[in-house]
């Protein structure tokens, strides 16, 4: 039998991307949303504190709650769970990676692929948030809804990130078999960082530079 091919969430995100308008101004913020936006960012800056130091994948709410002066209970306001926490974190990260690879210049997949080893190596939380995306089993619907909200987060801002990728590298998009290649290679890029960051690259005589210049005569169209 055919195997049935699902269709890419990529193509319509990374079109609409590339044509998107200028954004509207944004609606003034009530001060209730101001407080409660600030009061999330202060969340999340205490997280990764704490992921930065106890590592990501042992974060705690109670730990967080700890770090951000908040009492433990206030903190399910604004996360319901350890893996919704991690994603939003994870989202971020992958904000930051994508605004890293656009900043990166010219050079192609060479330079952008180094960027994003860089900050891919330091970026625990993306691996530690991969555990939240298969969900929780046992979870209650509302639960699982609002997770399914900070997964849908997290998928934007993926696609973002590999629309970075492909536009800094020069790769086309255009077709499910290009967008192939674009997943490849961020994939190997995040197959490399967590490689580097727990010194089996190098133990398997390898470097960074060398797999990115390899990746770069394969993939590379910059």
């Amino acid at each position: 039998m055919t195997p049935v091919r699902r269709e890419s969430l990529m193509l319509p995100a990374m079109s609409q991307a590339a044509t998107r308008s200028a954004p509207r101004s944004p609606k003034p913020r009530r001060p209730r949303d101001a407080t409660r936006a600030a009061s999330r960012s202060a969340i999340l800056a205490a997280a990764r504190k704490v992921a930065a130091r106890d590592g990501a994948r042992d974060l705690s709410l109670r730990g967080v709650a700890a770090e951000a002066g908040f009492a433990p209970a206030a903190l399910y306001g604004y996360f319901r769970n350890k893996d919704e926490l991690l994603l939003a974190l994870a989202a971020d990260d992958l904000t930051v990676l994508a605004r890293a690879m656009r900043d990166a210049g010219p050079g192609g997949l060479a330079v952008a692929g180094a960027a994003a080893l860089g900050l891919l190596k330091g970026a625990e939380t993306m691996a530690a948030a991969s555990a939240a995306l298969a969900g929780t089993p046992g979870e209650d619907a509302g639960a699982a809804g609002k997770l399914a909200d900070a997964e849908r987060l997290f998928n934007g801002r993926l696609i973002n990130a590999l629309k970075a990728l492909s536009d800094a590298s020069g790769m086309p998009t255009g077709s499910r078999e290009s967008q192939c290649d674009v997943v490849l290679v961020a994939a190997a890029l995040a197959g490399l960082a967590l490689l580097a960051r727990s010194g089996r690259l190098g133990a398997l005589g390898f470097t960074p530079e060398e797999m990115i210049a390899r990746l770069d005569s394969r993939f590379g169209k910059g």
